[in-house]
């Protein structure tokens, strides 16, 4: 249910109102839009009957039931984009932001190497796994905390923001201290501890879309994320599973534009897992581009023959560069800056 607020209405007025919510069992999101307060009441409360006193409660316009089941993640709520910020980087304003770096931190020497050339074509941000869900338990790992280390002195050394997968409830702390962005991967987007442990901390989330994860589903975990208090969610469409054995997933680009229709967070598109090809990124990177993407979560590595994860799906440092610079072309017609 949403209440929303007259433009004229006082702080007092809409804390009376917050409060009455809460009386009746729900929980209550005062969110500012552009000129007026709307309050989501979220949960089952007493019933949308008990609600109707309300709409002559000082200061209330029109009491609504929301039309999706994520509310606070929906532009019903919200109409306008938000706009997700770690430290001096804004993800889903007029910069199209680049993520670029290895699936796996596995030496100084190969992370820093690749912070370095990404920043110098124009990355923002220096992705790279300190902890590694793997399919095969006799894969590698990630170096955990010392990859975190890692990535913190590439920060350190280049000014990139750093982006490392967080894999349990019980870890959320050490990452979120290292990290500037926590990203969730495919496999846990349906782990709702994980989620709501995620929702209490100060740090933008990067969630990925599970591997057969529909919109909605994807979109009411990150409502888990919004109803535990963090609203710095940045939506990544990287492949779902389909039939077809000739790519690593079937990168579902339309839906891009439908979570921009549907949903005000930022939208990023991983063409490396979506197409698990090295060949493909460029063609898909530039369609993520023309559909709508905030930006680009891209797999580099110095030397991918050798890497210890996903080589096959990895661009070398020189493809990297030379597919940003054909992408600075394509940012330009869509009225986006890419660095």
């Amino acid at each position: 249910m949403i209440v929303t607020m007259r433009s004229e209405a006082t702080q007092e007025q809409i804390e009376g109102v917050s409060e009455r919510l809460r009386k009746q069992g729900y929980a209550t999101h005062v969110i500012q839009r552009q000129e007026q307060v709307v309050i989501a009441a979220v949960g089952d409360g007493s019933g949308p009957d008990h609600l109707q006193p309300l709409e002559s409660a000082p200061g209330v316009s029109e009491i609504a039931p929301t039309s999706q089941p994520y509310m606070l993640v929906s532009r019903d709520v919200k109409p306008q984009r938000t706009i997700v910020r770690a430290g001096n980087l804004e993800i889903g304003g007029r910069d199209l932001v680049v993520m670029a770096g290895p699936c796996s931190v596995e030496s100084r020497e190969q992370l820093l190497e690749t912070a370095h050339a990404v920043r110098s074509a124009g990355a923002r941000v220096l992705r790279g796994g300190a902890y590694k869900p793997r399919t095969s338990p006799y894969d590698f790992q990630g170096l955990e905390e010392k990859g975190l280390e890692l990535l913190a002195e590439a920060r350190e050394e280049t000014g990139l923001k750093i982006i490392t997968e967080i894999i349990a409830p019980e870890e959320v702390e050490l990452v979120a201290s290292y990290a500037d962005i926590l990203q969730v991967g495919a496999r846990n987007m349906q782990n709702f501890a994980l989620l709501k442990k995620l929702g209490g901390v100060s740090k933008p989330v990067l969630l990925k879309r599970g591997m057969s994860s529909t919109i909605k589903e994807f979109l009411l975990s990150a409502e888990y994320i919004a109803k535990h208090g963090n609203d710095q969610i940045i939506l990544c469409e990287r492949g779902i599973r389909t039939f077809e054995p000739a790519t690593r997933n079937t990168l579902d680009l339309a839906a891009v534009p439908l979570l921009n229709e549907l949903s005000h967070l930022p939208v990023v598109v991983d063409p490396s897992h979506g197409t698990g090809r090295r060949t493909l990124i460029r063609p898909a990177a530039k369609a993520a581009i023309a559909i709508g993407a905030d930006g680009l979560l891209i797999e580099v590595h110095p030397r991918p023959e050798q890497a210890w994860s996903d080589g096959p799906q990895s661009l070398t440092l020189s493809e990297f560069a030379n597919i940003m610079n054909e992408l600075r072309g394509y940012a330009k017609l869509e009225a986006r800056r890419l660095n």
